[in-house]
Parts: structure tokens; sequence; C-alpha cells
């Protein structure tokens, strides 16, 4: 039977559930087991395509076209699996399946209520991965904080489930904070009772408790909680903060965690993780052997969860070039002709960022001009690519009012212009093209040659396209459709080969990179960064000793 754990947090939001989530399941699947991980989200949207990234952070986008959490990019990340529409579930999504069943008199009836109706719809989403026994885990995180109304009904799903499965069947794994005061130089345990309390007063007594601390718990504390929250000793785990993300499974491997859960749910231990290929990463990611600076611009910079998949992958892509990527946040907004100069000095490589609106769009053309210009190392990703083109247009084709539809309707070169199958849709939420789709690239192409191959499939997310009414004067002028779905025609990747390193790509590459396999445009492009700095060190070097003699 397919086992579940519940991931829970109390006393503050931003504890790293997710992360938690993600490193037991790789220490399971470590040991030779499967696993899945999926999120419920507490808010009532169905899901976060429609909100605002300053909202809830980047939308996420699976294979088949799901628009999700940024949790699930972590599980990706770390499990190197693919996750699907199952995987994130929203309260939205079940009112929605609830009421649409009450309208087509499903319930003959009755009265629907949040109890059974909508807690019976949370459990039956909370179990249908595990329907297959394709699984031999099924890891849930509840959003939110135990206490929130909105979370209710999902801690009594899991209180039913927990009953209804059977304790060797079902555990929970509560994420609590043990805060240092600093003036009384001590760790305090009374947040996390009272966060423990809150559960139990809904019923559920977690199995497991993590501890976020920045400071190591001693045993006396350890014994104290355990106490107090009513777990075994061993059950008390600590999660000292950590200077990177992707070295929390080593930590709890350390901790025991999957250890602790196997026991409880009565099942072998399977092989020691060995985690060879993980740990070869983390040593090159703490000790790379040169550093370049990529430019990322972008509209909103001051949230980092807004670009949370890009910059992985640039830690990915680092690591496996042995480099340290810094990431220095450019507003697109504040960029112009004037200061693009300013502003991107001392920048090995630029990455233009996806988003939608006009907001900040001038800006994002000032740049890309500038690396064009400068041979200057660039990559541009949905957005991003459509600004290039746009850009090129203006500059190189001499088209001086070449535009998006989406930012000027009325642009007498629309060289970027809404899909014809978008033109008539209403709804906005799911209605983009989503999802994974098939790009073959011309052999000869610097994409291609990252690859290792022609033939790719990608995930998208967006309603323009390049308009192909414009490829002709584009390939004369330099700039090259190296890419392109053989089905529809739409433009996929666009190239210059007259530039050292110039690739812009209408799909999202940042998805589909993992600690395991980084994505080769994202390893490519910082290669490219890495030259570019190390020419610019030797074009130094020359000028010095020509002024010396």
């Amino acid at each position: 039977m397919t086992k579940y754990i519940f991931v829970t947090g109390g006393v503050t939001s931003s504890l790293g559930k997710g992360i938690i989530a993600a490193s037991l399941a790789k220490l399971l699947q470590a040991r030779g087991y499967t696993a899945t991980i999926q999120k419920f989200d507490p808010y009532i949207n169905v899901d976060p395509g429609t909100l605002n990234p300053y909202e809830h952070g980047e939308c996420y986008v699976t294979e088949d076209g799901a628009e999700t959490d940024l949790d699930l990019g972590h599980y990706e990340r770390f499990l190197n699996t693919h996750t699907s529409q199952a995987n994130n579930v929203t309260t939205g999504r079940i009112y929605q399946y609830v009421i649409n069943k009450e309208r087509e008199g499903a319930y003959l009836g009755r009265t629907v209520q949040v109890i059974p109706h909508i807690t019976d719809e949370i459990k039956r989403r909370m179990t249908l991965l595990g329907k297959d026994k394709k699984f031999d885990f099924v890891i849930t995180e509840l959003g939110g904080t135990v206490g929130d109304i909105e979370s209710l009904p999902y801690i009594e799903a899991v209180r039913q489930l927990k009953w209804d499965l059977g304790e060797k069947n079902a555990i929970v794994v509560h994420l609590t904070l043990i805060p240092y005061l600093a003036a009384a130089k001590e760790l305090k345990t009374k947040p996390t009772q009272h966060s423990v309390k809150l559960m139990s007063e809904n019923g559920i007594n977690p199995d497991i408790l993590v501890c976020r601390t920045e400071k190591p718990l001693y045993k006396d504390l350890k014994r104290k909680i355990a106490q107090f929250c009513n777990v075994t000793e061993d059950a008390v785990i600590e999660a000292m903060d950590a200077d990177t993300i992707y070295s929390v499974p080593l930590e709890m491997m350390s901790e025991k965690l999957d250890v602790i859960c196997l026991n409880k749910l009565g099942m072998p231990l399977g092989d020691e993780p060995q985690l060879l290929r993980w740990k070869e990463f983390l040593n090159k990611l703490r000790y790379p052997k040169s550093k370049i600076t990529i430019g990322l611009i972008g509209k909103y910079v001051e949230l980092q969860d807004a670009y949370k998949s890009i910059l992985e992958a640039l830690i990915h892509a680092g690591a496996i070039n042995e480099c340290k990527v810094e990431v220095r946040n450019i507003h697109s907004e504040y960029l112009t002709p004037e200061n693009v100069l300013e502003k991107l000095h001392n920048i090995d490589a630029v990455l233009v960022a996806p988003g939608f609106g006009n907001r900040g769009i001038e800006g994002k053309i000032d740049a890309i001009r500038y690396v064009r210009e400068n041979k200057i190392p660039f990559f541009g990703i949905c957005l991003g690519m459509q600004m290039a083109c746009v850009e090129f247009a203006r500059n190189v084709l001499g088209l001086k009012q070449a535009h998006s539809t989406e930012m000027n309707a009325e642009t007498s070169d629309a060289v970027i212009s809404m899909m014809e199958d978008q033109k008539k849709i209403v709804n906005m939420g799911g209605t983009m093209r989503l999802g994974a789709y098939d790009c073959v690239l011309n052999s000869d192409s610097l994409s291609a040659a990252a690859y290792g191959r022609t033939h790719i499939s990608e995930r998208h997310r967006h309603r323009y396209e390049f308009n192909n009414d414009y490829l002709e004067q584009f390939e004369k002028a330099g700039m090259i459709p190296v890419g392109k779905n053989m089905e529809t025609g739409l433009v996929e990747v666009m190239e210059i080969p007259a530039h050292p390193f110039y690739i812009a790509t209408q799909y999202h590459p940042e998805y589909k990179s993992t600690v395991e396999n980084p994505h080769p445009l994202f390893v490519s492009f910082v290669k490219a960064a890495k030259d570019a700095q190390e020419v610019k060190k030797n074009n130094t070097k020359d000028i010095e000793l020509e002024q010396t003699v």
C-alpha cells in the first residue's frame, strides 16, 4: 500500500516546508523507493496562473501544462522527475469541483457542506496519486500555517485520512520554529508548543517535529520539546539555517529524518543513501574555480521568487562549469539609453527575463540593443525573446514602430502578435499555450550544439508569438529562426550567428533544469560568460603591456 506523509507548518510562514518535503523525498528515493510530492494551497484562486508574481512568486509550469505553485519546481529539481496537474491543488479548484457537482445534481438534493463534501474532495485529491500504486510514498505539503482559517478544512481532511488509512500508513511531519532571543541568549520552545497545541485542538498529533533554528538544539532542549509536544525524542529533528537549499537533504540524512519516517510507517530501511552526484554538485557549488557576473533584466527583481527557476538554473549551470554565478538584478523600468552603460558596466553576460505587460519594456529593449552591439553574451526567455525581435526590427531593419501587439495593439509593424488560437479567448486563466511542445533546431545552430541534438521538447507559457510575415527580413539581416515547431510553424529559437552568444527562446528552459541534469542552454550561457570574461582579461593585459612598453 502507498504510504502517505503530510508536511505541515506552524509559527510562521516561509520556513521551508517545500524544501523539507523535497529533501525527505530525495532521501527516500536514494533508498530505492519511489516518491512524489504534491502541494495543497489554501487560496481561492483556481491556480496561480493569473496571480501577479509580487503576490506569489513565479508560476511554475509542468510538462502537461499545469500552472502551479513554485514549490513544484523544487520538487522536480530535487527528484529529477516530472510533476503534473495532480501535484498542485488549491481551495479554488476544490470548491469549483464541488459546486459543479452540486449544479449537476450529483448530491441528490442534500445540503452541501464543508464537512463532508469539501473534506471528502480534499481526501480524494490527496490519495489520487497513490491509487495506481505507482509510488511507494506520496508526500503532501499543506500550504499556509496551522491556525489559519483557510487551512482548517485541510487539517480536518488529514485528521480523517490518518484514521482512514491507519497509523502505519500515514504520518504528519510538522515544521516549526525555535527562535533564538539574542537578549536572553536562549532558544525558546514556547512557539512550537503553541503550534503543536493548535494542531492537537484540531485532532492531529504530529508524529515528527522538524525545528528550524539559528543555533544547534542541545539534548535537553530536544527532550523538553519531545515531552511537551508529545512526540518521541528521536522525532525532534534539528533543521539549522543552511548556506544553500541543496545541503538540506544531507542535513536531514544526518538527522535521520528518512529513517524515523520509515520506522514509523513500518517500512524496511532499504539501501543507505549515497547521493554521490548530489555531493559532487555541492562540492562544485561551494568551491568554484572562477566567478562571473550575470545581469538579470526584469520587472519583478525586488522579489527573488519571481524568477526562482531562472536563479536555480543559473546555480546548476554554474556548478557544472565550476563557476560561481553572481546575479546582478537590474530593474528594466529604470533602464534608459542614457544609463544602460552604467547599469551594465562590468557584467559578463545578460539574461532578459519573462514577464507580461508594458511596464519596463523599453528598458529591456535598451539592454538588448547594448549587448547586441557590444557582443556581450545574451540569453532572452519568452518576453525576452520577443523584445529581442522588437529591438532587432527597430534598430537593424529600420522598422521604428516595431512592437508587440501586447503592448501596442495599433503598431504598424507587429513583429510579435497574438497567436491565432488565442484571439477568441475571454477567460485568462489556464488558456495560454502551456506545457511541453516539440521543437526542431537547425543542425548548425548554437542551440543544437548546446543540446547535442536537433529534436527537443520544452515547456511554454505565452499568448504572443513571432509574426512569420517578417521571417525573410530577419533572416536576410542576420537574425535566424534556428528552432521551430514543425506542426504550427511557430518560431521557438532566434540566434544571431555573427554574435559570440546570442540565443533567445520562446519557451522556458529554466523549468527543466535540475541538480542532476542542468539545462544545456544555461550551461552554455554560463560558459559563454566565462569565455567572454577571459577574453576581456586578456585584452586588458595586452593594453597594459603595450602601455608599459
